[in-house]
């Protein structure tokens, strides 16, 4: 009887532990990629499915919220991204971190805008549902010595 009553407790124990842990990391950056696919294809429908409507972003050029970011989407083009060096942490059940570089082939009202962005998102699960609710990124400038 102790043997099960042990195995039952274990069991809860370790169902509990896996609902608390939040997606895992591949999920997470998969939702990085689709903001930046949706912002990159101009859809701000599918913008709007991972990122929350009170998103606050902080950039090189200013501060921006959901009606800024869907404007200056109509000004980007973005030929290509690619996100490298993705890592996430968390110490709450319902809100990640996450820091990445990206590198992006685009200009913004026809200025070039090209090169590596040093970037990251706070994530915030609503509902059963994760969206971003933060985000930055800057250039990044090359190192001296």
């Amino acid at each position: 009887m102790k043997k099960s009553l042990s195995y039952v407790v274990a069991l809860l124990l370790a169902g509990i532990a896996v609902s608390f842990a939040g997606p895992d990391k591949a999920a997470v950056e998969a939702k990085e990629k689709a903001a930046w696919q949706a912002y990159k294809d101009k859809k701000a429908d599918d913008f709007k499915k991972v990122v929350d409507k009170d998103i606050r972003c902080v950039y090189a050029d200013g501060v921006s919220n959901m009606a800024k970011e869907l404007d200056d989407m109509k000004k980007w083009d973005i030929k290509s991204f690619e996100i490298s060096d993705f890592d996430m942490f968390s110490d709450e059940k319902d809100v990640i971190v996450t820091t990445y570089t990206v590198k992006l082939d685009a200009t913004a009202d026809g200025k070039d805008m090209s090169g590596s962005y040093n970037a990251g998102s706070v994530w915030k699960e609503e509902k059963g549902k994760w969206l971003a609710i933060f985000h930055s990124n800057v250039k990044a400038e090359a190192a001296t010595k």
